[in-house]
């Protein structure tokens, strides 16, 4: 029976149980595709991470407990807390992924993650199964390769909203994300993915990927303070640099644990 080391980490948090929590396992090579899904399946958590060594770099791919993502941004800085904290690595963080070149280095006590841009793709209308789900009309709707952005009249909407996860999971594989100017932040947003086995994500790196270009566009400026409104919530300090998007937050590890695998 095979032993390997899992880690759990909730990302964008400076303690635990805040953030979003997500495994980690760190590899000499790739398990089975099968193997990996069966481990986030077990985990049932929005991702778990796998990476091993390439080069001066590493390979990173990440599981919901439904199928294997393009992009994730939370499980990468769970990642890059696993490598600093466990196996010492102190230098920038290169991450080769199916979205291109991933960097995190250590940054103010928490880390920074350097991630590609995805403009914002304007939408004429919502798609028809969620067209109903909201009580009054969106002020924008726009997406990106993975996911629904709607843009509401308040920050009240967006905390206030209550998801119709069956209708939301008529998107899959995309999924949908809602925010709005905030009178604290620059802006708040919630995500919700049931197609993926994630009712409701509690912090997402991935999203503000295109969050932070839309909400530069309309506000004028490049450095944006963010917050995701789910129950646990969390705070991300974002900025746009040319065709990249930097996030810095911190992360706590919660849990090490051998897991079992069978021969």
């Amino acid at each position: 029976m095979a032993t390997l080391t899992m880690h759990q980490v909730d990302a964008f948090a400076d303690t635990v149980f805040g953030g979003n929590p997500a495994a980690v396992l760190i590899l000499d090579d790739w398990l089975p595709d099968a193997t990996m899904q069966a481990i986030a399946g077990e985990n049932n958590l929005a991702e778990t991470a796998f990476a091993r060594p390439n080069g001066a770099g590493w390979d990173l791919r990440w599981f919901t407990p439904v199928h294997e993502v393009d992009f994730c941004g939370h499980a990468t800085l769970a990642t890059a807390h696993t490598l600093a904290t466990a196996h010492g690595i102190t230098s920038e963080m290169i991450f080769l992924t199916r979205v291109g070149e991933l960097r995190v280095s250590r940054s103010d006590g928490g880390y920074r993650l350097d991630l590609p841009g995805f403009a914002p793709e304007p939408m004429d209308e919502l798609p028809a199964a969620i067209a109903d789900i909201f009580p009054n009309p969106p002020l924008s709707v726009f997406r990106n390769f993975e996911n629904i952005f709607v843009e509401l009249a308040s920050e009240d909407a967006v905390r206030k909203f209550v998801p119709d996860l069956l209708k939301i999971a008529k998107l899959s594989p995309l999924g949908l994300s809602i925010t709005a100017r905030s009178a604290t932040y620059d802006f708040v947003s919630r995500y919700f993915v049931p197609g993926a086995g994630i009712p409701e994500d509690p912090v997402t790196g991935s999203i503000h990927a295109t969050l932070v270009p839309y909400w530069a566009g309309k506000l004028g400026r490049n450095r944006l303070s963010a917050f995701q409104a789910s129950a646990r919530g969390g705070h991300l300090l974002c900025e746009l640099t040319g065709d990249r998007v930097l996030i810095s937050g911190k992360a706590v590890t919660f849990m090490k644990a051998d897991i079992y695998l069978p021969d």
